[in-house]
């Protein structure tokens, strides 16, 4: 019976945090448009936010290529089909496992980052101090961090494919001989537009989830400063969950229109 009581208090307080998180988000379209424009702020947080995870997304990608493509080249070669991989492996990459891998690599870089920074500034009584301060620490806190995100991931996400194709690469040079030239006309002989636009517009949405969550989680900490750690470990907890299911969403509106 315990058991049970508490699985539906955490389903009611999932609830409730879907609830705000969608007021937050709400505020966060009001406020967008809205002047004065935090245009250095916005410019200074793309710049921390992708020099901080380009190191680990490179890394990332890198072994993605690598044990992507030593773990399928010897079931290829039982069908004969090792001509194949560059098309599978490109496919496969910048379909699915490149941005869904990348943004959840933010999530836990960025997103926590973000979880504990604003939570530091809550518990402080810093955002407090900018609200009397006549200041408006939503659009100068919030927005430029969940803009930046939004711009950031595709950009990353682009990075990290490129260099997961490129450890593809040197596996099948290795092991098969293959020039660069005619594997990288092979990976774009198998990738068309259809492939490119729908990976690309579902990781704005993944970056504007790891911004809104983050911001939300900090934004609304409490408990002292023991709240910051659980505003940093709940946004990536949470934006992970979310990551999963705006991935389910994109695929299944996509198969529709390859269907159609």
């Amino acid at each position: 019976m315990k058991t049970i009581l508490k699985i539906i208090e955490l389903f009611k307080s999932f609830l409730l945090d879907i609830g705000e998180l969608s007021l937050f988000a709400g505020r966060f379209f009001k406020e967008v448009f809205k002047s004065p424009s935090e245009y250095r702020e916005f410019i200074r947080q793309c710049f921390y936010m992708g020099n901080r995870s380009l190191l680990l997304v490179t890394i990332t990608g890198f072994i993605i290529g690598l044990v992507f493509t030593l773990q399928s080249r010897p079931t290829l070669q039982e069908f004969g089909a090792v001509s194949w991989m560059p098309s599978m492996v490109s496919i496969s990459i910048i379909r699915e496992i490149g941005p869904i891998i990348t943004a959840l690599i933010c999530a836990g870089r960025i997103g926590s980052g973000i979880g504990a920074e604003l939570g530091s500034m809550r518990v402080t009584e810093q955002i407090d101090a900018m609200e009397v301060s006549g200041t408006n620490p939503f659009k100068y806190l919030v927005v430029t961090r969940i803009l930046a995100t939004t711009f950031m991931l595709p950009i990353l996400v682009f990075f990290g494919d490129a260099i997961a194709l490129y450890g593809s690469y040197l596996v099948e040079n290795i092991k098969g001989n293959v020039s660069f030239l005619l594997y990288f006309n092979k990976v774009f002989e198998a990738l068309e537009f259809s492939d490119l636009i729908p990976a690309t517009i579902k990781t704005l949405f993944f970056g504007f989830a790891i911004g809104l969550v983050g911001c939300f989680k900090g934004y609304n900490c409490k408990k002292g400063t023991a709240g910051v750690g659980l505003a940093a470990n709940s946004a990536v907890v949470f934006t992970s969950m979310l990551l999963f299911i705006i991935d389910f969403i994109a695929v299944f509106v996509t198969n529709i229109f390859y269907d159609l």
